[in-house]
């Protein structure tokens, strides 16, 4: 693109609009006004429409924190897709949710989105975050058990196997890794010692780093992994994990002892993790219904009900512990169902609020007065660039094993191994995938990603194969089609009058600038915030 046409557009790129206009109107707002002020927001007013609801306006109420105002139809479309699939609505997803005049069309979308493929793939890549799915070091699962991995968690997802049942599988699987792809959950973590192999257990299920728990408290966890056996077989890079009898603890080896303190008893011939599992999934314990809850509002609404969402411990309390505690009660009467928790999320008046403050108040954010904004996710924000233009991505491994051969239409997000990467993915903050930890993603903007999106031939490439949709009309024949068509595409939305007005100047009939004006418009609004953030 042109310096001069570049400077044509600026007005679509500052990064801190969405746009900075409507933020400037919506700042410092002592309560929240009838009319909607920008196409971000709704016109409706602001009422509860579920539990959660009711605690979190309670607690603003008391706080003295008038809560922002609904999200457009818009706004939502756009959220719920990227928020629950990973993924951007195409235009015509969006125009016909625009239009629909079924009041409860919302709800409706959330549930078509539950169901889709795309929540399977979504999901399966934050759990591969955490799971430590990676061939090469310092994970070392290698390619075949990688796929297997995957593949299972992938499908348990897409299932909605209960989530009881899938961490009890985690904990308690022997055999070999190609073959019972669960057990690679214990060949994922860095050192087969228990204390290691305790850690990596609380830290997924639990949310507590036990690293810094007293010495004899993780000791008496460590205890219930002390009877892990491993060995190769005559198959290339498979091993059997296995529950291992000859293990038998000595006088000097500390006891098992459940995180809450209380002794277990394990019968000589029973594998110690039977005994953990039973104790971890049982409805009353104190850690395991309050992390998972904990971690998908945090995934869903940017930050924990305790946050770090995996830093639990008593001097981290809950911004709002009854919210918490009426997630916890729903999982377990739901029998651990995860989407009937993330249908009462996404359902909830707090979800649905705007991404522009009621106020500047500063404990605003901390007790969800409004939705954050958040950059997209490395993949996520790649597969919009390549769904918008028509393109795919080109992926590498660090070496040339099975399995590493990534077919042209493979969407990031549906990445098995995280040894298999790019250059975009890695500067956009992609995770290693060496410590299960949320904080190893990297969402921090950086200079080097806004001058990738503005400048490089990487994007340059992508963009001049943008092509309107047959629906969207021509530039030449109808440049309000087109521009509508982008507009939707890239933002999910359609243009504002005033939008229409400054870029229909720039599709000149005849004059043989149609064309380049569609890449121009394409490159601006992919540079802009409203794009690349969540809100």
């Amino acid at each position: 693109m042109a310096p001069a046409a570049r400077r044509t557009w600026g007005w679509l790129m500052d990064p801190s609009m969405i746009s900075s206009v409507w933020l400037a109107a919506g700042r410092g707002r002592a309560a929240a006004p009838k009319a909607a002020v920008s196409p971000l927001e709704s016109r409706a007013d602001v009422e509860p429409t579920n539990p959660i609801d009711g605690l979190v306006f309670g607690r603003l109420k008391r706080l003295g924190i008038p809560p922002a105002r609904l999200c457009s139809d818009a706004v939502f479309v756009r959220r719920a897709c990227l928020d629950v699939i990973g993924t951007l609505p195409t235009a015509a997803e969006a125009k016909e949710f625009l239009l629909d005049r079924n009041p409860a069309k919302r709800s409706a979308l959330i549930d078509r989105l539950l169901e889709r493929d795309e929540f399977g793939d979504y999901w399966a890549m934050k759990w591969s975050d955490l799971l430590r799915v990676k061939s090469e070091f310092p994970i070392n699962l290698w390619p075949n058990a990688v796929q297997a991995y995957h593949r299972w968690i992938q499908a348990g997802l897409r299932q909605n196997k209960p989530y009881d049942r899938f961490a009890r599988e985690l904990l308690t699987a022997r055999g070999s890794n190609f073959r019972v792809p669960e057990v690679n959950f214990y060949r994922a973590v860095q050192g087969r010692e228990p204390q290691a192999i305790a850690q990596t257990v609380a830290l997924t299920f639990m949310g507590a780093r036990a690293e810094n728990w007293p010495k004899e408290r993780l000791a008496g966890m460590a205890a219930f992994f002390s009877r892990l056996g491993y060995k190769s077989t005559a198959e290339w890079k498979e091993e059997i994990v296995f529950f291992d009898p000859g293990k038998v603890p000595d006088d000097k080896s500390p006891p098992a002892v459940f995180p809450d303190g209380t002794p277990a008893r394990i019968p000589p011939d029973q594998d110690p993790r039977e005994v953990f599992a039973r104790w971890l999934i049982d409805p009353k314990n104190p850690w395991f219904a309050r992390n998972i809850a904990n971690r998908v509002w945090s995934w869903l609404l940017g930050r924990g009900v305790i946050h770090e969402p995996d830093d639990i411990r008593p001097d981290n309390p809950p911004t709002n512990p009854g919210v918490l505690t009426l997630l916890e009660r729903e999982l377990v009467s739901a029998r651990w169902d995860l989407k009937r928790i993330y249908r009462l999320i996404l359902n909830s008046t707090t979800y649905q609020l705007s991404s522009i403050p009621g106020s500047d108040h500063p404990d605003g954010p901390a007790n969800f007065a409004h939705y954050p904004l958040r950059r997209l996710e490395a993949e996520v924000l790649i597969d919009a660039v390549c769904q918008i233009t028509g393109t795919t991505e080109a992926y590498t491994s660090a070496i040339p094993e099975p399995f590493t051969f990534i077919p042209g239409d493979q969407r990031s997000i549906a990445l098995a191994d995280g040894s298999i990467t790019s250059s975009f993915l890695e500067l956009f903050g992609r995770p290693a995938r060496d410590t299960g930890l949320e904080s190893e993603r990297n969402n921090r903007p950086t200079t080097a990603q806004r001058l990738h999106l503005l400048n490089s031939s990487h994007i340059q490439r992508k963009l001049e194969r943008v092509r309107p949709a047959p629906s969207w009309g021509t530039p030449r024949g109808n440049p309000r089609e087109a521009i509508e068509g982008l507009y939707l595409a890239i933002l999910s939305r359609f243009p504002t009058e005033e939008e229409l007005m400054i870029v229909r100047d720039s599709f000149r009939p005849g004059g043989g600038k149609g064309r380049e004006a569609l890449v121009d418009l394409a490159w601006a609004l992919i540079n802009s915030a409203e794009f690349s953030y969540r809100h």
